[in-house]
């Protein structure tokens, strides 16, 4: 954890979703980082919010955030399609930004909020907390230690519920135009940590479906059209010619959860949780050399969370506002970050063109 001893970074929480059920708490557990203020566009909602949490000013507009002297930094977990234009008030603002993903709704927005924050001296961070999981760093040490030797092949099945009830309300995530659907959702994790644990993609080919055509409007209860995907099946090409397969669904009653397996010339590990409550809480670790049975691997002590939360999402995003307060004290940014989130938009995005055109795409 970062030295308590330098000054505190204020922070105003914009997206009351996800961010009053993981960024609120994240933020109030960092000993570095203190919430002064939130937005919502709706006054009286702003105002109700920050009399929930003791916190101390509530806007309306984006503009009204970054204009508080107190804010150092924004907290940005609004639905996909808002990303870009609110961050791009923040950037232009000279505030540090952390952002949740998917980065933005194209590869060309993000590339825009990477070269803004660039100009501005920001520093921003997106949230990809599987680097922060123990389990995970663990598999990524194991990984550089060459325990599996060298990768034959990389299996990863995401298979979760979430979306699997057609009576699930319609809304912005059924909207492709909005980044709605599992590649956003799941996939832009997916695409993040095959980057950080095998390195860079040369080719993929991808088949996005939707399995829920039709979902009722909260307002009327009439049936409207679903766009955005609740499936994906996806092959990479590794740059080092490793091949990988991903299966993600939002749509399976009963799904086997979220497992990583990489297969290797010298042995295998084997990653996963079947929690479907918590995508966090859950993970253990399995490994095997030379044709030996699996075992369960022990997690080193030194890589455990300091604390841990009901909601599994609360610790390991405790580690990215870590990273993203020592990027702000060196003044540069730590991994994850805006290449890293522009990388998987840009892996996003061809995933959206080979499903189309029904081909294999290279990745420049």
């Amino acid at each position: 954890m970062v030295s308590s001893t330098h000054s505190t970074i204020g922070v105003a929480i914009v997206g009351t979703g996800f961010g009053q059920k993981v960024h609120i708490p994240g933020f109030q557990a960092h000993p570095r980082t203190q919430i002064v203020a939130v937005y919502h566009r709706d006054r009286a909602k702003a105002e109700a919010i920050a009399q929930k949490h003791q916190i101390p000013h509530a806007c309306e507009t984006i503009e009204d955030i970054v204009a508080l002297s107190d804010v150092q930094g924004i907290s940005l977990s609004t639905p996909p399609f808002l990303h870009y234009e609110q961050a791009k008030i923040v950037l232009k603002a000279g505030k540090h930004l952390l952002l949740e993903k998917p980065t933005t709704l194209a590869a060309k927005e993000a590339l825009a909020l990477q070269q803004l924050a660039a100009a501005n001296g920001a520093i921003a961070n997106l949230n990809f907390e599987f680097r922060c999981i123990p389990a995970w760093q663990q598999l990524a040490e194991l990984l550089v230690d060459g325990y599996v030797g060298k990768p034959r092949l990389i299996k990863v099945d995401w298979l979760v519920s979430s979306r699997a009830d057609a009576s699930r309300p319609w809304n912005w995530y059924a909207r492709k135009d909005q980044g709605g659907g599992a590649l956003g959702a799941i996939g832009s994790h997916a695409f993040d940590y095959i980057a950080w644990l095998f390195g860079s993609v040369k080719q993929l080919c991808a088949r996005l479906s939707v399995s829920v055509p039709e979902r009722p409007d909260p307002a009327s209860g009439q049936l409207k059209p679903v766009d955005a995907d609740d499936v994906c099946m996806m092959l990479l090409e590794l740059a080092d010619g490793t091949p990988c397969q991903l299966c993600l669904s939002a749509a399976t009653y009963q799904g086997r959860g979220h497992w990583l397996e990489v297969y290797g010339d010298r042995g295998t590990l084997v990653l996963g949780s079947d929690n479907q409550k918590d995508y966090v809480h859950g993970f253990k670790l399995w490994g095997s050399q030379l044709g030996e049975p699996l075992k369960e691997l022990e997690i080193p002590k030194r890589l455990e969370l300091p604390e841990t939360f009901q909601d599994g999402r609360i610790a390991p995003f405790v580690r990215i506002v870590d990273r993203w307060v020592q990027g702000i004290d060196a003044g540069r940014a730590i991994a994850p970050s805006l290449p890293e989130g522009l990388y998987a938009q840009r892996l996003m995005d061809l995933a959206h063109e080979s499903s189309e055109s029904g081909r294999w795409v290279t990745v420049e």
